[in-house]
């Protein structure tokens, strides 16, 4: 089965970062996500998508952005269902951050923001992946689109374009 969504969208207010019992941190935050068309008024209309960022990701996200800020994300989508205080039957839905993206430093408005990966290291500029620490990603299925890293020894001159 596939489960998998891609979104990039400005936060529509603080993210809020919470840590279970066990210590782990769970970050809360919305989207706000354009719609690629426009509606028959002409006006672009705007998805508001409920996402939910685990662990070292949650604290980087919480740490890095604020209300406003354009980031993207790669996830999956889960339901939930619950009762609410009435005891109305409700459902809602939230993207489970995988991998993320800040796609404009905190407060600056613009330009990718870079922070220090978990090991200590220099990480990707702005992005974060769960399964393994920021690294640039590269060959198919990693994000790079097949691309290959050029190699150590080639030159500026030496690049096809």
């Amino acid at each position: 089965m596939i489960n998998s969504v891609v979104l990039v969208g400005r936060l529509t207010r603080d993210p809020e970062v919470r840590y279970t019992q066990s210590g782990i941190a769970v970050c809360s935050f919305s989207l706000a996500v354009d719609r690629n068309y426009k509606s028959q008024s002409g006006e672009r209309e705007t998805d508001f998508i409920n996402c939910t960022a685990w662990r070292k990701a949650g604290e980087l996200i919480g740490q890095y952005t604020s209300k406003g800020s354009q980031i993207g994300v790669q996830g999956s989508l889960q339901m939930r269902k619950f009762q609410d205080k009435d005891g109305n039957n409700r459902t809602t839905y939230d993207v489970i951050v995988e991998n993320f993206q800040f796609l404009d430093s905190k407060g600056s408005g613009g330009g990718g923001g870079s922070f220090q990966g978990p090991q200590g290291n220099q990480g990707k500029q702005g992005g974060y992946s769960q399964q393994a620490p920021p690294a640039p990603s590269y060959g198919p299925g990693n994000g790079g689109g097949g691309m290959e890293p050029p190699p150590d020894n080639m030159m500026e001159d030496d690049l096809p374009f």
